[in-house]
């Protein structure tokens, strides 16, 4: 009789090094396997300053709709989406602060900012930080313990002038009033993720291994190839396959990683070296290539079931990035700031809100590789895509773009354009917090501010 593996087992090599795995059938005992459904993940992707009304909505409702301009790069994709048209972010009304600061403090938290005079906008308007919890680390209480990590925090920010922690960069809140950062060098966050060899931007301890030198030189899978082969042999053929690709994904990750900065070369008589020079990932630029890490390490620890929860930040909200990578030379937010009546400048926010579209496509096409029961993890994932604005030049809090996506486990009817209106209830999105806390098995009938939340947003389920 085979005993099933612990879904906590590690693949393990010299010097501690160690590699989660994804889940695997072979975690689940036999009598349970065909009962046992594999876990769900919760990513919150936020993207700034509103949005191309006209190119992001269908103007059809329902099954049979086409995606406008903006979602066309979600194209494959079609029959994991949700379109969310007409949810008012209502919260945003309510309270100290101006609309960018509210958008964002209260995009998952439900609650109006804290008062105070922590921080002022441009006209004098003060506000403190987010009034509540997030709906991200609420579901993360709740389903984040079986994990090495309860939630993560990832973000692609670019610097800025002066590059301080304000309420406009923070959507993420463990408690009222306590933020929580995003990690945005993805060289510390594939540390943190893995064990990480000499090389590959961490030190080991020399004392524990009988060839430093040569440990500098191999990766984390080189280090974990007993353990490996030991496993394969204990595997069907459906574990094998995601077990292979699990490992061709984190031999991939260290690859683009380490093209960042080379690790200092070895020499005769090599001791630990100090960690590699740091990742230019505040560079404007380097915006794409710190977007697609980023994607990847946050797929790889879903697939690993490292995590059930993260979040992705792109950039802050009042975004300054400078899409030059799209041949754009104006900032984001300036162009936000325009009337729709200037063209050339909507046909930019329209290019470069769908290359946030593509990004998360990529996402969508990571994880729906990576096989899980008789799905993927695509299936077993939803993704909320949300922004701090519903438009750049008024400064609207109503008719904000989200996007639901993945297969959220099948709680959702998937594969639609919905129009929500009429009655307020049905426009609030703290309804739309406490459907993705269902979603993710977590009894909820309210989230946030009470007075602006009705209960699960209607028609999702």
């Amino acid at each position: 009789m085979s005993i099933p593996l612990s879904r906590r087992t590690l693949l393990r090599g010299l010097g501690g090094l160690s590699i989660a795995l994804p889940w695997l059938e072979a975690m689940t005992p036999r009598t349970a396997r065909a009962a046992t459904a594999p876990p769900l993940r919760f990513l919150a992707m936020f993207t700034a300053n509103g949005t191309v009304p006209d190119r992001f909505f269908p103007t059809a409702t329902g099954s049979s709709f086409t995606l406008p301009s903006i979602l066309q790069p979600l194209a494959p994709f079609q029959s994991k989406l949700l379109v969310l048209d007409g949810i008012d972010n209502e919260v945003a009304y309510h309270g100290p602060g101006e609309r960018h600061m509210m958008g964002m403090g209260s995009l998952l938290t439900g609650h109006q900012l804290q008062a105070g005079t922590l921080f002022t906008d441009g006209s004098g308007t003060p506000a403190g930080w987010g009034g509540g919890i997030s709906v991200d680390q609420a579901i993360a209480q709740s389903v984040g313990g079986s994990t090495p990590f309860k939630s993560l925090e990832f973000g692609v920010i670019p610097e800025k002038d002066p590059p301080t922690a304000t309420v406009w960069d923070r959507m993420v809140y463990a408690a009222p009033g306590v933020p929580v950062p995003p990690m945005a060098d993805p060289v510390a966050a594939f540390n943190r993720l893995f064990s990480v060899p000499v090389g590959m931007g961490t030190t080991a301890d020399a004392g524990t291994v009988a060839d430093p030198k040569a440990l500098a030189r191999k990766t984390i899978l080189d280090l974990a190839k007993d353990d490996i082969t030991a496993l394969q042999k204990r595997l069907g053929t459906t574990d094998r396959q995601k077990l292979d690709a699990h490992l061709t994904a984190i031999r991939d990750l260290e690859s683009r990683l380490t093209l960042f900065q080379p690790a200092p070369p070895m020499t005769s008589g090599c001791s630990t070296p100090a960690a590699p020079a740091a990742v230019a990932y505040r560079d404007n630029d380097n915006y794409p290539k710190i977007s697609s890490a980023m994607l990847d390490l946050i797929a790889a620890a879903f697939a690993c079931n490292l995590t059930r929860v993260a979040t992705l930040q792109y950039s802050y909200s009042r975004s300054y990035v400078y899409p030059r990578w799209l041949g754009i030379s104006q900032g984001h937010h300036g162009l936000s700031h325009d009337a729709d009546s200037v063209t050339a400048s909507m046909d930019k926010l329209a290019t470069l809100n769908a290359w946030y579209a593509a990004e998360l496509a990529s996402f969508l096409q990571r994880l729906s590789k990576i096989p899980e029961g008789s799905g993927t993890v695509l299936d077993n994932t939803l993704v909320l895509w949300g922004n701090e604005l519903g438009h750049g030049s008024d400064h609207t809090d109503r008719r904000v773009p989200f996007v639901l996506a993945g297969g959220a486990g099948g709680a959702f009817r998937m594969g639609r354009s919905l129009k929500y209106g009429g009655a307020p209830a049905k426009a609030f999105h703290n309804n739309l917090l406490v459907s993705c806390m269902n979603a993710m098995g977590v009894s909820a009938t309210t989230f946030g501010d009470a007075a602006y939340c009705t209960g699960a947003l209607p028609d999702l389920v």
